[in-house]
């Protein structure tokens, strides 16, 4: 009797020393996962400090001072995405970031307030982020050659915005209306997209003087393109233009216009008036006169050559012009010999 009695408490016993060896071991592998899992993610956040550090230390040396402005300047290096620590660097006033293989402007770029220059060309950007309405002081917006389908309307928000350039960007085909508020702008590039008309935004432009349409598919300007009044330079290039309206003889600022490689099949007789059009090209159109200009004056034109005439056209629009109008009267004046002989033989 004893013996069992004996035996039961070493049963007992060993029964709870086990138990409490297995829970010691258990808190023990608990310990040590929370030590490594500290362990780690003080690693991964020493990482992160020392990137971060690195590159911050290799943006600063992309930093540049011309004529007192901090300028920030990436040249064909592989810069996909821009660091957050960039945002330690709002002191920056121009950004030029070309040929990086860039995909994104990052959304802390509200956060350079004084910015001037965004210059972004030559990259794959895709998107233009909302948040670079707060730029207020943005003065000229960079993105040629990019992949921008969208602009969005915040961008009028960008209100001493004077130049825009979103050339090549091949699908862009609209702009929102909203970018009518930004009336500081005077110099748009847009060419090589795939518009089919000029945005009425960009006809309602008040301080727009350059602009540049060329290689769209514009197939009519519209009616009332007087109301761009203070433009001087407008390039329509390689459109699909078959007639230009009247009211195009009203812009009385109008200097330059390049309509080369279209459909035109006349000049308005009203462009003869233009007397502020110095250059105008009207090259590789299938215009319905075939109009030669006359032999050249040396004693009067020595420093101007045949390639000169042709380019910048002024005296072919005038001529051509003119043959229309005799052409016109000779038709009108067989019309009323016409006219007569049949009223005499009545």
């Amino acid at each position: 009797m004893v013996g069992v009695v004996a035996c039961g408490s070493v049963s007992s016993i060993k029964a709870l020393w086990e138990t409490r060896i297995r829970r010691r071991k258990e808190e023990d592998n608990e310990e040590q996962r929370r030590r490594t899992s500290r362990g780690g993610a003080a690693g991964r956040i020493g990482v992160g400090v020392w990137e971060d550090r690195a590159a911050l230390a290799r943006l600063k040396e992309k930093l540049q001072t011309e004529d007192g402005r901090l300028i920030l300047r990436i040249e064909q290096e592989e810069w996909k995405s821009l660091p957050g620590c960039l945002v330690q660097l709002t002191q920056v006033q121009e950004w030029q970031i070309h040929r990086t293989g860039l995909l994104k402007i990052p959304h802390f770029i509200s956060s350079f307030q004084n910015l001037l220059v965004l210059d972004l060309s030559r990259n794959a950007v895709t998107d233009i982020p909302k948040h670079i309405g707060k730029l207020t002081r943005l003065r000229e917006l960079l993105l040629s050659y990019n992949r921008i389908q969208f602009v969005p309307e915040e961008l009028n928000g960008c209100e001493s915005l004077e130049r825009l350039e979103l050339a090549m960007n091949r699908d862009l085909n609209k702009l929102p209306d909203q970018l009518r508020n930004l009336t500081r702008l005077q110099h748009l590039d847009l060419s090589m997209n795939n518009f089919s008309c000029l945005p009425d935004c960009v006809v309602a432009l008040p301080a727009l003087e350059w602009l540049d349409m060329g290689g769209n598919r514009l197939q009519h300007l519209p009616e009332d393109i007087h109301r761009m009044e203070k433009l001087h330079t407008l390039w329509l290039q390689r459109n699909e233009l078959e007639k230009l309206p009247e009211n195009i003889s009203r812009m009385a600022n109008l200097d330059t216009l390049v309509l080369s490689s279209n459909k035109l099949r006349d000049i308005p007789p009203l462009m003869e008036d233009m007397i502020n059009l110095r250059f105008v090209n009207f090259r590789d159109n299938p215009l319905t006169l075939d109009v030669t200009l006359p032999p050249k004056k040396m004693a009067t034109e020595d420093c101007e050559d045949e390639d000169d005439r042709e380019m910048f056209g002024r005296e072919f629009m005038q001529i051509y012009i003119q043959e229309a109008r005799k052409r016109a009267y000779a038709v009108l004046n067989m019309h009323c010999v016409s006219q007569t002989s049949d009223d005499l033989s009545e």
